[in-house]
């Protein structure tokens, strides 16, 4: 935990909060936390900055928080991703997160099965949890916004334009002959499923103006497409 993450609930006064959870004890048993020792902490979906332990003990802990920085910059690409298995989904939230995408949609194809929509994963208690695993990795306070959509062409047909108003839309294809790493500015990156899009969902997309690049030439998990899609632009330090 690189950073101690802040609910409205769990402030005490304008300056005070007081946790008695996990991040309790994590500060207590990992961080060895003390009267008097500095912490990173942040607001979710706000400023980050220094707390100091006022008060610990084996039930809660006390803290004064002064929030002064901003919250880290965000990627340049957001994603639209055929939603992976469910064992995969958890560390995709994370990665999507600790990398800083502010906007994630997962969408449906035709090699992802539809089982996959029924779990659990997808409520919007356990997106948060794994969003902010992330966030507590990456000493980030922003969640990315994930947004579901089960049918595969009124997406492309009808959102995925509205998505590229004012920026362009790379869909992965192991037959493209351009790179994604020559891209370089704001976009959408579309991941397929394993396997990936079949060519009717590339020509769909390739319709509404999407263009196909490559990530190389391994067969990548779902997983690993996502980190190194996002590596190729990154975002710029900010402190």
């Amino acid at each position: 935990m690189n950073i101690v993450l802040l609910r409205s609930t769990d402030w005490v006064d304008d300056a005070t909060v007081v946790l008695a959870d996990r991040r309790h004890q994590h500060i207590l048993t990992v961080l060895k936390g003390q009267p008097g020792q500095a912490l990173k902490v942040g607001a979710v979906g706000g400023q980050r900055g220094r707390g100091t332990i006022l008060a610990i003990d084996e039930k809660t802990v006390r803290i004064h928080v002064q929030l002064t920085l901003a919250a880290l910059q965000r990627h340049q690409f957001d994603l639209i991703l055929a939603l992976p298995r469910p064992k995969m989904l958890r560390r995709v939230f994370r990665t999507a997160s600790e990398m800083g995408v502010a906007k994630l949609h997962l969408i449906h194809s035709a090699r992802v099965e539809k089982s996959y929509w029924q779990s659990p994963l997808l409520n919007p208690d356990r997106v948060a949890m794994a969003l902010e695993a992330g966030l507590e990795r990456a000493g980030d306070t922003l969640l990315p916004e994930v947004h579901q959509h089960r049918r595969f062409r009124p997406f492309v047909e009808d959102t995925l334009p509205l998505l590229m108003q004012k920026r362009p839309c790379w869909i992965a294809d192991r037959d493209a002959t351009q790179p994604l790493r020559d891209e370089a500015g704001a976009g959408l990156v579309m991941l397929g499923p394993e396997g990936g899009f079949i060519p009717f969902e590339i020509e769909l997309a390739q319709s509404v103006g999407a263009a196909c690049r490559h990530l190389g030439e391994r067969t990548l998990s779902v997983d690993t497409a996502v980190a190194v899609s996002l590596a190729q632009a990154l975002p710029s330090p900010t402190g």
